[in-house]
């Protein structure tokens, strides 16, 4: 097929198509995520990113955030309920100044014993800190190691959200996908499968709330430098859905980073392919357009 092609601000040639949102996770995170992050949507290959307004580096990220992503991404709420900083610090989800390790907050979510109002205090905390600092409610909603699909979790979010703005107003991450489109790419088929699997509910509550959502998931993987990330990323383009969304983990390699996380090496390969014309071919050649809506 003949891909059309369109001007951009920087004068370069892109080529056209079908939309995709490309959404770069984690902003807030340290100042090496956030630059690579501010310089892929100046560049028009990140049209979303995702907010983690407890962490430390979200105040003065969002200054120049708002200024770059004005009229070419979606600024949303990554929810945060493990391993980093807490946004309500005297929370009984806080210890030794810290959210828990997922698989405590798995082994809780799954038993029902969650402290859901030590819940809703920190995601209330969350959702002050970006509204304080961005001026404005979320685009969207989606969740740091994918929280947000967690029973007990996912009712108190909504809940918090619905009494704040109307449903019509912002969408939600959804994780659902056919499982013949997750084998069919061949890239990180298990954890794929897994959120598929626990994305159910979730889906189920956007659609009788009136959410709006995506319908097409990628961007599972096991982080490993092999395949190269490239590879990984065609395969994410194949079996794309009708309004398909592409998450993703780019940052350049600092010391805030080290502290936080172990996958400084991984955010490096992501943004090296991401800032690279080879991302432009490989997107034309799928038929697909990065864009801030479908």
């Amino acid at each position: 097929m003949t891909q059309k092609k369109e001007k951009v601000r920087n004068g370069e040639t892109r080529a056209s198509g079908r939309p995709i949102v490309l959404c770069a996770d984690d902003f807030g995170l340290a100042p090496g995520v956030n630059d690579a992050i501010i310089e892929l949507i100046a560049q028009g290959t990140i049209t979303a990113t995702s907010v983690m307004p407890g962490q430390p580096f979200w105040p003065t990220g969002a200054l120049v955030l708002r200024t770059v992503a004005a009229g070419r991404a979606a600024v949303g709420w990554h929810v945060t309920l493990t391993e980093q900083q807490p946004a309500f610090t005297h929370g009984r989800l806080v210890r030794f100044g810290r959210l828990p390790p997922l698989k405590a907050l798995l082994a809780r979510a799954w038993t029902r014993t969650l402290p859901l109002a030590a819940v809703r205090d920190e995601l209330t905390a969350q959702l002050d800190a970006f509204e304080d600092r961005w001026g404005a409610p979320p685009a969207f909603v989606d969740g740091h190691q994918h929280v947000h699909l967690l029973p007990g979790v996912r009712e108190v979010l909504l809940e918090l959200l619905l009494e704040r703005y109307s449903p019509t107003t912002f969408w939600a991450r959804d994780t659902v996908e056919p499982i013949a489109a997750i084998r069919a790419r061949g890239v990180g088929v298990g954890k794929a499968a897994f959120l598929s699997r626990l994305g159910r509910r979730w889906r189920t509550l956007l659609d009788h709330h009136g959410i709006a959502r995506n319908d097409g998931f990628a961007g599972a993987h096991d982080f490993a430098a092999e395949p190269p990330f490239r590879v990984k990323f065609q395969a994410f383009l194949r079996h794309a859905g009708p309004r398909p969304l592409l998450f993703l983990h780019p940052g350049i390699p600092d010391a805030a980073l080290a502290q936080v996380e172990q996958l400084v090496a991984a955010r490096a390969w992501e943004y090296a392919y991401l800032k690279s014309d080879a991302v432009w071919s490989d997107l034309a050649a799928a038929g697909l357009r990065p864009a801030a809506q479908w």
